[in-house]
């Protein structure tokens, strides 16, 4: 472990600061139920008060909580918050463990009672020092049994990164820092690719120790879990970065970063299908859960791409023979539409089906199938999905359980109880690409020569050459067409929109490829699938990599 300061976090979290002088002074111990002291009348202090803290009330405990934060006094500033004995010994370690000093801290506006502020601070030990600044904000709540107007202690009233359990850190650090670089050399930080921040700090927690650098002098938040990577937050002193190979793609993870800033919430990745190299990563919002990696959510009607090849390999249908489509269709007592409740003509075919992503046309082949647990059995054999993939960092597998009835039904379309991410859904597109699964790495095999996942089969070259002229169809002239117009090469894609309880719009899922690359992105409450997600999938794709 690292020697150096400590900062534990119980209900409460604090932040750094960019360097400065002590804080104003502000009146802490008064006649009011704002302060932790002063005197009171009998009367006065019979009445517990109730209700809201008024404004008078938030400035008084806010400013009077700043000042004895800023003072070094971690008794009195504890005395202003709804949990004492978590407060304190975080305030005391602030200052004598994590080497923080000099606090001054200006607060802004108070809306309702929140009261956002801004912190300057000073890092300093062994001689070294270091400034740093951020923005942060507190509620003042009323006390339950004393009516006084409190601090509100969690976690993120200092710093959005330091969670309950949480230590703050100054010294020289267990684990040298590392030089992530991309395939072609170029350096990858967190500073210029945002989304990378948590895979680089886990690639330094996995790799550092044998990259060949050697420690500095830093300031870090050490999660409770210590599974999690350590999050460095100041470095006082450079020691040598070890260099460490990723399989990430600068360009192509540039245009991801853009691509996912323009929603709110989006997620997307890229994979090379011949070989399973990551070639980049994006999330908006960036957080220490990569939802790009680790989330489980219904994919919709991108899981298609899964179910056409099942059907395929049985001989149910080809590409191009004739299947129906109409508006809706009852399996088992649950009823599946189409969206806008649409059909298609008798003789339409399944190419037709897939790229204009008929719903009726899968549910109204499960008959025929005779075994509720072909999908999850060809999830796993030829796909992949639920295997331990060991791609360098923490990753979900994706899940298609055994159902039967209109659970198993609602699989076929990628809702009921599927889960994927991104990176789920990149990989079975690119291994319906080749016909065979590559388990998605982010740093070579070479790195650590860890086991990768490796599927029992792979498709017929039959099946894969139909699936690829199906969603090649989609990207032509099916509900891929728009997204996909700017993206050259040999292309296709598939669409879905995933309908999730309590949300009135659905989450927009998008996935394709070009030549040797596949993507993968979902919006959240994106709509239509072609509409969000698919421009984000092309503007990737058009990066190559």
């Amino acid at each position: 472990m690292r020697s150096g300061a400590k900062v534990a976090v119980i209900g409460g979290a604090f932040v750094l600061v960019a360097g400065g002088i002590g804080y104003g002074a502000y009146s802490m111990l008064g006649d009011t139920d704002g302060g932790g002291g002063g005197t009171q009348s009998a009367s006065e202090s019979s009445k517990v008060k109730t209700g809201p803290p008024s404004a008078e009330e938030i400035a008084e405990t806010s400013k009077g909580f700043f000042d004895a934060w800023a003072a070094g006094d971690a008794s009195a500033a504890a005395l202003l918050t709804n949990n004492e004995s978590g407060a304190e010994p975080v305030l005391a370690s602030y200052g004598e463990d994590a080497h923080i000093g000099k606090v001054k801290v200006t607060p802004g506006p108070a809306t309702g009672t929140k009261v956002p502020y801004t912190v300057k601070a000073t890092i300093s030990y062994e001689g070294k020092s270091k400034p740093l600044s951020y923005a942060s904000e507190l509620t003042v709540v009323r006390g339950l049994t004393t009516g006084k107007a409190l601090v509100d202690w969690e976690p993120t009233v200092v710093h959005p990164q330091l969670t309950e359990g949480a230590t703050l850190k100054t010294g020289e650090s267990s684990t040298p820092a590392i030089e992530a670089v991309d395939r072609n050399g170029t350096v990858l930080t967190k500073e210029k690719y945002p989304s990378l921040g948590p895979i680089l700090d886990t690639l330094r927690k996995k790799y550092g120790e044998t990259s060949g650098g050697s420690a500095g002098i830093e300031t870090w938040i050490e999660p409770a879990d210590e599974s999690q990577p350590d999050v460095n937050l100041v470095t006082l002193t450079k020691g040598k970065p070890g260099k460490v190979q990723t399989t990430l793609d600068a360009g192509a993870q540039a245009a991801a970063e853009r691509a996912v800033k323009k929603f709110a919430q989006a997620s997307v990745v890229a994979v090379k299908p011949s070989t399973g190299a990551i070639r980049a990563v994006a999330n908006n919002p960036v957080t220490e859960f990569n939802v790009a990696l680790q989330g489980k959510q219904a994919p919709g009607s991108t899981l298609k791409i899964m179910t056409a090849a099942m059907l395929l390999e049985k001989g149910l249908v080809t590409a191009n023979g004739a299947v129906e489509c109409p508006k809706d269709a009852m399996w088992q007592g649950r009823s599946f539409h189409n969206l806008g409740n649409f059909d298609l003509p008798d003789g339409s075919t399944f190419t037709q089906s897939f790229a204009q992503s008929c719903n009726t046309a899968f549910i109204k082949l499960i008959d025929d199938t005779k075994d509720d647990a072909a999908l999850p059995k060809i999830a796993k054999d030829v796909f992949g999905i639920g295997l331990d993939w060991q791609t360098g960092v923490v990753t979900t597998d994706g899940s298609v359980p055994e159902e039967v009835g209109g659970e198993a039904a609602a699989q076929y379309i990628g809702q009921g109880t599927v889960q994927m991410n991104v990176l789920n859904m990149a990989s079975i597109t690119a291994t319906a690409r080749t016909g065979t699964f590559r388990q998605p790495i982010i740093v070579p095999q070479s790195l650590d020569n860890r086991e990768l996942a490796t599927a029992s089969r792979s498709l017929s070259p039959s099946v894969v050459q139909q699936l690829n002229t199906m969603m090649r169809a989609t990207a032509a002239w099916g509900t891929g067409a728009k997204a996909m117009g700017s993206v050259g090469g040999d292309k296709g894609a598939k669409t879905g929109s995933a309908e999730v309880d309590g949300q009135d719009t659905s989450n927009s899922w998008f996935t394709g490829f070009s030549n040797d690359l596949a993507a993968a992105a979902v919006v959240q409450t994106g709509g239509h699938g072609g509409d969000a997600a698919g421009p984000v999938v092309a503007e990737v794709l058009q990066a190559g990599g």
